[in-house]
């Protein structure tokens, strides 16, 4: 096999444990406050950028749009989301969070993130910023390939 192939076979199974390894602690970490991780991701986005279209929401949390309804119902049987009519548009429902949804993820979003950044403690500050906007870089070029 060309050195060339060898290097990106090699990256993509490497970025692919890695991932592997670190969404597992995330997802424990969500589950020990009854949360899926998708659960976890839509009371995170919300908490942080506001009420917002169901499909903005998919986009954010990258689930289908039948699994962020199913997230979306979930979490607004407990109390924690609330999903209302759009002003501008009837067809688009707006996902908000509850008080009891943002006392929530208020409370368990810092040690949360503590727990991603020890995971992510094999690189420096500084390297995890380069590997960002490697990734950045090589998921860009990966989409518009895509599309040709």
């Amino acid at each position: 096999m060309p050195r060339r192939y060898s290097a990106a076979l090699r990256l993509w199974v490497r970025l692919a444990r890695a991932f592997r390894a670190i969404e597992a602690v995330a997802a424990r970490d969500a589950a020990r406050h009854g949360l899926t991780l998708a659960e976890f991701g839509m009371l995170e986005a919300l908490y942080h950028l506001g009420p917002m279209p169901l499909g903005e929401v998919q986009r954010r949390i990258l689930v289908s749009s039948g699994g962020v309804t199913y997230v979306a119902d979930s979490l607004e049987s407990r109390g924690l989301v609330r999903r209302e009519p759009s002003d501008r548009d009837r067809r688009i429902r707006i996902a908000a969070l509850t008080d009891e949804g943002r006392a929530l993820i208020g409370r368990i979003f810092p040690e949360h993130a503590g727990r991603l950044e020890e995971a992510m403690a094999g690189l420096t500050p500084k390297e995890q910023e380069r590997a960002a906007t490697l990734i950045r870089r090589l998921g860009r070029r990966a989409a518009s390939s895509e599309e040709e």
